[in-house]
């Protein structure tokens, strides 16, 4: 598993293989870092290249490697 792979699955709290607005403002909250859920879901709309409103593994890994 590659170590965004496993950075990934830290995020997806409820395992269904994608990142969601909710997760996001959730880990913000934990990292000391609060974001709105509007942030989120923007931040979502960034990654998010299939157009389902979530991220999945492929996308974020892209993402990071930029």
């Amino acid at each position: 598993m590659s170590d965004y792979a496993t950075t990934f699955n830290l995020i997806d709290a409820d395992k269904d293989g994608r990142i969601s607005a909710e997760e996001l403002v959730r880990l913000m909250d934990v990292l000391g870092q609060p974001v709105t859920l509007e942030a989120a879901q923007e931040g979502v709309r960034k990654l998010d290249k299939d157009g389902d409103g979530l991220i999945d593994v492929e996308e974020f890994g892209a993402f990071l490697q930029k």
